[in-house]
């Protein structure tokens, strides 16, 4: 059977998977916005405004997706050393 560790890194990683895959939904929907609104919008002016909102809204989401990798993988090694930690007490 797999330590408490190996079953908090795993239940970690796949939090931070589920993260980045509604992270990158949330992207693709952001580009589909932008080509619906490419064709509602009437001057140049609105739509490189309306484009370069959803840029940034694409980028944050994103980003979300990789603090959520990061933080997983954060959380997995916190686990992994409080373990040991426990282990070398629990030895003495």
């Amino acid at each position: 059977m797999a330590s408490r560790t190996e079953r908090f890194k795993t239940a970690a990683v796949k939090a931070a998977r589920t993260a980045r895959k509604w992270a990158q939904t949330a992207a693709r929907e952001a580009d589909r916005l932008l080509q619906e609104a490419q064709k509602r919008a009437k001057t140049d002016e609105r739509q490189r405004r309306i484009k370069a909102a959803l840029r940034r809204t694409g980028k944050v989401l994103k980003a979300a997706g990789r603090a959520a990798i990061v933080a997983g993988v954060a959380a997995g090694i916190a686990s992994a050393r409080a373990e040991n930690r426990k282990l070398r007490k629990k030895r003495r």
